[in-house]
């Protein structure tokens, strides 16, 4: 309340995420935001996607007070906005089930009960085109390319600028492989900040990029013939401040936790496939040719591998981590790392056997040494994704009976 009066903050968005991962809210007077924070907000939760059924449409949102930032672009009103990312109650007071932060939080709780905090650092691409209608790239830049290829060096750096207003930590930004296709890094955190952060990041380059007359997408796949977006995720378990993941006697500096983790993903990997490539647009990105992982194995410093293990620098425990790559920036950030966070620990409870990494071009192979080597390969589209998400016993756990089945049905009609 002090920042409110000390910033003249006029407004308060007040903001969740729906099941597939949309960003929504309603906006509220400073005045109201004392009441709100003690009471919540009611709202009408039948008109949010898979929030709740007519007959039960009364829901409540809660602030998370450690969520609040000041909106940069709102500077020109006469009082600036701000924003508190909410998590959502029914009236009788019981978290709401559906609520995608509510199964992050939750999964959280079954990794803290273990001892460990999740930690993720989200590589999220996008694309810049000339408008809304047409995919028309606004420079013919490749990876790394700096001026004069690189024409949103601008849009990028208001959009770190705003990031870093709004207490997002970023590590670095680089034009992409493909023409108008960049990249922001954002510094690893904890899992449900990160979450919070993804959904912010996404709306702050949207934001930036109306301004400067031009638009921005995550969308997958927008262009036939180049590569599309991800969203590579490095992950890592911490226990007591060391990193669990981290092993000086071991080749790869993989502890057996990390390496029973990376197992657990590898394992339950197509039946997350539907939440971590959510849309059918998704399938078009993750083919052979594209550096996009089509086969489950893991390598260090193979680029066809799902999962991949980068070198950590000597001394540098904390680092060690692993990158999964099949991810992409159209997915629901909570529920992509809920699933994510359970098949690693899934792994560490059962003792999974982390198999050899494939250090050969796997795009090369045929079906024959591929089928010889034990590497299998993702869903090819939705709806096969879908069918194997659907008699996932460790989804359904993870993300609970009302969410699961509600994903299941809203994915099967699309």
């Amino acid at each position: 309340m002090k920042l409110v009066k000390d910033q003249d903050i006029g407004f308060v968005r007040l903001c969740f995420t729906d099941v597939l991962g949309f960003l929504k809210g309603f906006a509220i007077t400073a005045d109201e935001l004392e009441r709100v924070l003690e009471e919540g907000m009611g709202f009408a939760g039948s008109s949010v996607e898979g929030f709740a059924r007519v007959e039960e449409s009364d829901m409540v949102a809660r602030p998370a007070p450690d969520t609040f930032s000041v909106i940069p672009w709102s500077a020109q009103n006469k009082h600036l906005t701000a924003s508190m990312f909410c998590d959502i109650y029914e009236p009788g007071g019981r978290p709401f089930e559906g609520d995608p932060r509510y199964i992050l939080k939750r999964n959280l709780a079954a990794a803290k009960e273990m001892g460990y905090t999740y930690y993720v650092g989200p590589e999220l691409e996008y694309f810049y085109f000339s408008n809304s209608s047409v995919p028309q790239p606004l420079d013919n830049g490749g990876y790394f390319d700096l001026v004069p290829l690189d024409v949103a060096q601008d849009l990028r750096k208001d959009t770190i600028s705003a990031l870093q207003s709004m207490g997002i930590a970023v590590e670095y930004s680089h034009h992409e492989v493909a023409p108008s296709q960049h990249e922001i890094d954002l510094r690893y955190g904890d899992a449900l900040r990160m979450a919070d952060n993804v959904m912010t990041y996404r709306l702050v380059v949207k934001e930036i990029a109306r301004k400067h007359g031009v638009y921005a997408t995550f969308m997958p796949k927008p262009i036939h013939g180049i590569n599309g977006s991800g969203m590579h995720v490095h992950q890592s378990l911490f226990k007591g401040g060391k990193n669990a993941f981290f092993d000086s006697s071991d080749k790869y500096h993989l502890s057996p936790a990390g390496k029973a983790y990376t197992a657990g993903l590898l394992k339950h990997f197509r039946e997350i496939t539907s939440i971590t490539s959510q849309w059918g647009n998704s399938y078009k990105r993750l083919i052979p040719g594209y550096e996009a992982p089509v086969y489950i194995c893991w390598a260090q410093m193979n680029r066809s591998a799902l999962i991949r293990m980068p070198m950590s620098k000597p001394g540098k425990a904390r680092s060690t981590r692993i990158k999964y790559r099949s991810p992409d920036p159209a997915c629901n950030p909570y529920l992509a790392f809920s699933v994510m966070l359970a098949c690693g620990l899934e792994g560490m409870k059962r003792g999974y056997k982390l198999a050899p990494p494939a250090n050969d071009n796997i795009y090369r192979m045929d079906d024959e040494e591929r089928n010889k080597q034990g590497i299998d390969s993702l869903p090819d589209d939705l709806l096969e994704a879908i069918h194997v998400t659907e008699k996932s016993k460790i989804v359904k756990e993870t993300l609970g009976a009302k969410l699961f089945e509600f994903f299941i049905r809203n994915k099967k009609l699309e």
